[in-house]
């Protein structure tokens, strides 16, 4: 397998910077935002905005986008969505440069950003399963994830530097950066020929077939990806704030400090993804274990007074996340076959962008109440996260993905893709 897929490499790098560019989209903004409110004369809560309405409009595309993938090349799809990517971002940039109602063109310009960011990384990820299979997946979800990660670490920090520049600048990146990530995928990535077609009728009845026999615990598995990363960026969004109106930092200290514990998850994404291979009750065990430390570092952070103990504490929250996302990735991404992977998938990639568009407009509100309660609430939801992954992802038996649906009946017998149950 991997004498065969060795010129997979460079195209395994090339699909890895598309979620590494769109998490730009919103971490390398959180540490600007406190000097556009600054800037502009908005709330707070309208700030939070710029996070809102890029995530909101992927959330709710991301299921479309997936549908089309899975009858289209996967390239057809991440290509054109990156260079929507790119123009809402200059469409942002122009509107600040301009003068003229420059938060509303903001705004649009996220929003054309969030329909782009709909075909881009979930769609990735998809790719990533298509071309790998078995413990190789897992690490290539794992270096996906990783990706991901880094992105998260390096965008406050470069957001953060071209801020204190220019406050917009970090909307000019945007197409600068992801031009060379359109090219890259269209060189690199070969992808495999297209299954025989389907109606669009026997797809759905597959999807549905899919769905009723796995719901039990896919639920379960979005429900947990959407809480960990709301969590990650509500945190995050706090941390900026306090950091700029409790402790007067500037741009480039807030975005240097948030970067600290997205190192940590980085690189527990990427040792998790080497880690759990096709081990399913690994998977299990990485997903309810991380919830579990998100869930008690939560709890201890309003009692730590150091500011060194607290961010050491926000460094193993990261861990926790970077934990669980590549588990969650691998055993979402082998419910399916091809054929009906992009649209589990995106599902998934949806309710993770709705997740990271709650964080911070949430936790502007939550900001009201003392720490103790609002990061005790916060545990809590962490804390039932895991319980449900604890009690409804179940490792025994065969493998989802190995059972007959109506799509693999029709097409003949293929090898099968690892799942969990």
């Amino acid at each position: 397998m991997a004498e065969a897929r060795s010129p997979g490499a460079g195209a395994l790098w090339a699909i890895s910077s598309v979620p590494f560019i769109m998490v730009l989209g919103n971490s390398m903004l959180i540490p600007i935002l406190p000097t556009m409110q600054s800037v502009l004369g908005i709330s707070q809560f309208q700030a939070s905005l710029v996070i809102t309405l890029f995530s909101v409009p992927a959330g709710l595309i991301i299921p479309l986008a997936g549908f089309l993938s899975d009858r289209l090349k996967r390239k057809w799809i991440i290509i054109p969505s990156l260079g929507l990517y790119a123009l809402g971002g200059l469409v942002a940039a122009i509107g600040a440069w301009i003068g003229q109602w420059v938060f509303p063109v903001i705004l649009i310009g996220r929003v054309i950003q969030g329909l782009g960011a709909a075909g881009t990384a979930p769609i990735a990820m998809a790719l990533v399963s298509d071309l790998f299979q078995g413990g190789e997946r897992s690490r290539a979800l794992g270096l996906n994830e990783a990706s991901n990660g880094l992105g998260k670490v390096v965008s406050p920090i470069l957001g953060a530097w071209v801020g204190s520049l220019l406050w917009y600048g970090a909307f000019l990146l945007f197409p600068i950066l992801t031009i060379p990530v359109m090219i890259g995928l269209w060189l690199a990535v070969k992808e495999p020929p297209l299954p025989k077609g389907m109606s669009a009728a026997r797809y759905w009845q597959s999807f549905v077939a899919i769905w009723k026999r796995d719901a039990h615990w896919l639920l379960v598995g979005y429900f947990s990806g959407a809480t960990a990363l709301f969590l990650l960026f509500g945190v995050l969004f706090y941390v900026s704030e306090t950091l700029e109106s409790v402790h007067h930092l500037g741009v480039f200290a807030r975005g240097t400090i948030l970067a600290v514990p997205l190192t940590g998850m980085c690189t527990a994404s990427y040792l998790t993804g080497r880690w759990i291979k096709k081990n399913r009750p690994l998977m299990k065990g990485a997903v309810v274990g991380g919830l579990g430390v998100i869930a008690g570092t939560l709890f201890l952070l309003p009692f730590l007074r150091s500011p060194g103990w607290q961010l050491g504490d926000l460094v193993l929250s990261g861990i926790g996340t970077g934990v669980v996302l590549p588990s969650l990735n691998t055993l979402i991404t082998g419910t399916a076959e091809r054929e009906e992977r992009g649209i589990i998938t995106s599902f998934y990639g949806s309710v993770r962008f709705l997740g990271v568009a709650a964080g911070p407009p949430v936790f502007s509100q939550l900001m009201k109440l003392p720490p103790v309660w609002m990061f005790g609430l916060c545990a809590g939801l962490a804390a039932v996260a895991g319980g449900v992954a604890l009690l409804f992802i179940r490792v025994s038996g065969h493998p989802p993905s190995r059972r007959k649906s109506p799509l693999s009946s029709s097409l003949g017998n293929r090898p099968k893709a690892a799942g969990i149950k």
